[in-house]
């Protein structure tokens, strides 16, 4: 049996009782390390779990699948992923290879940030489309996404905006040359996405376009969703540039423009202090 098994996202305890018991009974059990991070390391899984895991990068899952499977026929293999086991397409992918080999597989659910961004107070049922951005570069600048944030504010739906990670990836250079070299990693936070938003922004006015957002509306900032030190900010998008979250993983909310005023109210629990002394009520920003 191939099992897939959520981790959640807070440290090693935040997996399932169920999930625990088939990881210490498998024979060989991955952990995917790519997609997202956990506040602790492997050794602090390893510890916990009481079993040694084997990490498993992009490439191994993308290209040597074939590894992850080998023996799940005969005995049991389990996959690791940090928040729902699903919550990526690479995933659904590693299913269909096994199921193609005749490979019984289950899946162990667990939170993730689709889910766990109801700890805003924002409401789940009121988001659109999700969408991904990524680290711009000189040569590449994409603003493509931007156009499923439009259409989820014409909507009056809210979008969830999932940041870049950078893990294990390798220079230009290093790449042309067959280096097996990699950057350190590197994990978008929200000040930087906030800023890419705002060029995008910028750059419809220069269009003579009218952008969906502008620097006043109303975007909630998030770090380390369920973690012991969680962190949360509702504030203007201008704001977003400058407010200070910690470390990662971070996520960005764009609001859907009209809130339900419990929304509003659960908002004004995480209120970016103004001039950083008294606090903000979000009733007077734009949405």
């Amino acid at each position: 049996m191939l099992y897939l098994i959520g981790l959640g996202l807070g440290d090693a305890k935040d997996i399932t009782v169920k999930g625990l018991e088939v990881v210490r009974g498998c024979s060989r059990v991955y952990l995917e390390a790519y997609t997202s991070v956990l506040t602790v390391g492997k050794e602090a899984l390893e510890e916990f779990y009481g079993r040694k895991l084997i990490l498993a990068d992009r490439e191994e899952v993308e290209q040597e699948a074939d590894n992850i499977l080998k023996d799940a026929d005969i005995s049991d293999v389990a996959f690791l992923v940090v928040g729902d086991p699903l919550g990526a397409t690479t995933h659904s992918d590693l299913i269909l290879r096994a199921t193609k080999l005749g490979i019984p597989y289950r899946v162990i659910h667990n939170a993730s940030i689709m889910n766990a961004v109801g700890c805003c107070g924002l409401q789940l049922y009121k988001f659109g489309e999700t969408v991904s951005i990524v680290f711009w570069t000189d040569t590449w600048r994409p603003e493509s996404f931007f156009d499923k944030v439009q259409k989820n504010r014409q909507s009056g739906l809210h979008t969830l905006c999932l940041l870049d990670i950078k893990i294990k990836e390798q220079s230009l250079e290093n790449l042309i040359k067959g280096r097996k070299i990699y950057d350190p990693p590197r994990y978008m936070s929200v000040n930087q996405a906030a800023q890419q938003l705002l060029e995008i922004v910028q750059n419809q006015r220069i269009r003579g376009e009218d952008p969906a957002i502008t620097e006043e509306t109303l975007c909630v900032g998030l770090a380390r969703v369920g973690a012991e030190d969680q962190k949360i900010a509702a504030g203007t998008l201008q704001q977003m540039c400058t407010v200070d979250l910690g470390g990662p993983l971070h996520s960005l909310i764009i609001t859907g423009g009209s809130l339900h005023p419990l929304e509003m109210e659960m908002l004004n629990l995480f209120s970016i202090p103004e001039n950083c002394s008294e606090s903000q009520s979000v009733d007077g920003l734009q949405t």
